[in-house]
């Protein structure tokens, strides 16, 4: 029996190009505030406010930059390596070895310029869950497979 078009299977690989445009946006962003703040912080006056304020925009920065660059190479243990999508569902298969299932709620966010989409949703659990996909993380044919597929959550 033939697959109906909704259903699609398919692997994650990481997305190496993307990760190094990610790394040229967060080191030197990173850098600056943390070198910025340093200063500002051991010279001590009036300013030394700013120093605490860039130092935490620095590590926060530090944070999210490596959360993103972990999750789009697939090393972080939240990161969907595999994706099912049906008629009831969306599931993912992340690299911790759980599953996550979209059952409820589920909205489809495409960008304009075709190079990633965000997907949410309710899990089973009632807990709501996010998730970006990069096109670099599938096969040209998977992507749009998958874009046709979830077009219907929009």
């Amino acid at each position: 029996m033939a697959r109906n078009w909704q259903e699609v299977q398919c692997d994650l690989r990481p997305d190496k190009a993307g990760t190094l445009w990610d790394l040229a946006l967060y080191v030197p962003t990173v850098g600056v505030l943390l070198l910025w703040g340093m200063k500002l912080w051991y010279a001590g006056g009036d300013e030394q406010w700013i120093g605490y304020a860039l130092m935490f925009l620095g590590f926060f920065f530090m944070m999210v930059g490596g959360g993103r660059v972990m999750r789009r190479l697939l090393i972080h243990p939240q990161a969907p390596v595999s994706l099912d999508i049906n008629r009831e569902r969306v599931r993912m298969k992340l690299k911790g070895g759980q599953y996550a299932s979209l059952m409820k709620d589920i909205r489809f966010f495409a960008d304009q310029a075709g190079k990633s989409f965000g997907l949410t949703g309710m899990d089973a659990m009632g807990t709501k869950r996010q998730y970006v996909f990069h096109r670099k993380q599938f096969i040209e044919d998977d992507f749009m497979a998958v874009i046709k597929a979830l077009d219907k959550y929009k």
